[in-house]
């Protein structure tokens, strides 16, 4: 819808829009670092072990030029010497080659740190469509590549060119020197070359960096209708919010009053407040508050115990206290038990009077509610 409108992309990527990106494989990369950590790596090997592997291959090359008459008449020990060359010659390079293997494969990670997309790997129609790859070519991203790999021919060309007409008079030497020493020569100019190119490529890799960091965020900016849209599905549309809780507080209400028939008293106010409250001596340590409610609830709470025979009790010091200091399954506090110890023991006198057809007991009064847990009394002079 933004992008419909023609609405600018001004916000930076959130984190979200982040992680999507790199579920689908898009990471930030530089193709200059990438070149640079290789040519690095290839460098530092031949510093490091340039004279182990000149000596190698030059071992391999006198045993290649090396003549024997036996050799010459039996064909199985002369391919048992190329095999035994091959063998030492890759031996030779095989560190080489793995360094420059692994620092190919973690290159990537050095920008883009370590990442497995399998959405990345799809097919997308979309990548078949030449209108997008024209678009790609003939972008901002496309003009600079194109001057990129412009600048990095004419730099390493020409490192290499200096180089070479620099050393002239001395590359036409190495057809006259021992052949140990010709390359020994050789190796070392060819490593005076390699350093200089990677640091041209360092150079390249420091322009390159910054400014693909700023070409991928500045891919994932959004739009200030996409930042709102992504923050109403995290955070939900506060209508289905609001609707889901009220939801939850109706099914709350509904579980609340079906305890008010297993109640033994409630307690009223008598029209404000209504709390129910149960005691089982043998499960409970003290009576605890299965409903409450105020208003509209107080008397549904009220009408559902008479339905269901639950004693009522007009008490609003003590209702208003239960119902500011208690929460529904929780023991009454204990500042509190006197009170509803009374309660308790006028309800089991009103019920075993109701059994065996005595005088139901008076209802108490003046119930000790201490000071400060009414909210409904009155202020002291």
């Amino acid at each position: 819808m933004a992008e419909e409108s023609g609405e600018d992309k001004t916000e930076a990527a959130s984190a979200r829009r982040l992680e999507q990106a790199r579920e689908e494989g898009q990471v930030p990369q530089s193709r200059e670092l990438s070149t640079f950590l290789v040519t690095m790596t290839g460098t530092l090997m031949l510093w490091l072990l340039g004279g182990w592997m000149g000596e190698r291959l030059m071992g391999i090359i006198r045993r290649a030029f090396g003549f024997s008459r036996q050799m010459a008449f039996d064909p199985t020990r002369m391919l048992d010497l190329v095999q035994s060359l091959f063998s030492s010659t890759l031996l030779t390079l095989m560190p080489f080659f793995l360094a420059l293997m692994v620092a190919a494969v973690l290159s990537p990670i050095a920008l883009g740190g370590l990442l497995f997309a399998p959405k990345a790997l799809g097919f997308k129609f979309s990548r078949l469509n030449p209108i997008q790859g024209v678009t790609r070519i003939i972008s901002l991203h496309g003009l600079v590549e194109m001057v990129k790999a412009i600048l990095k021919a004419c730099l390493i060309g020409g490192v290499g060119a200096s180089v070479l007409w620099h050393y002239r008079d001395h590359l036409f030497d190495f057809m006259t020197e021992p052949l140990e020493m010709a390359i020994a020569d050789f190796s070392g100019t060819v490593v005076f070359i390699a350093v200089l190119i990677v640091s041209s490529l360092a150079l390249l890799a420091l322009l390159d960096v910054p400014f693909q960091l700023w070409q991928y965020h500045k891919n994932l900016r959004m739009t200030k209708e996409e930042v709102k849209r992504e923050s109403k599905e995290q955070d939900g549309d506060p209508q289905v919010k609001g609707r889901i809780r009220a939801m939850q507080r109706e099914m709350a209400r509904r579980r609340m009053m079906a305890e008010v028939p297993k109640a033994d008293v409630v307690v009223t106010n008598p029209t404000h407040f209504s709390v129910a409250l149960k005691y089982d001596a043998a499960k409970m340590a003290a009576p605890i508050v299965v409903a409450k409610g105020r208003g509209e609830q107080a008397l549904k709470i009220r009408e559902i115990a008479r339905e269901h025979n639950v004693a009522l009790l007009e008490a609003p010091p003590l209702a208003r206290a239960l119902y500011t200091h208690c929460e529904l399954e929780d023991p009454v506090p204990a500042t509190l038990f006197t009170a509803v110890a009374e309660v308790m023991a006028y309800v089991y006198q009103l019920n075993h009077a109701l059994e065996e057809g005595g005088t139901p007991p008076a209802p108490p009064e003046h119930l000790p509610v201490p000071e400060g847990l009414d909210p409904g009394a009155p202020p002291e002079e």
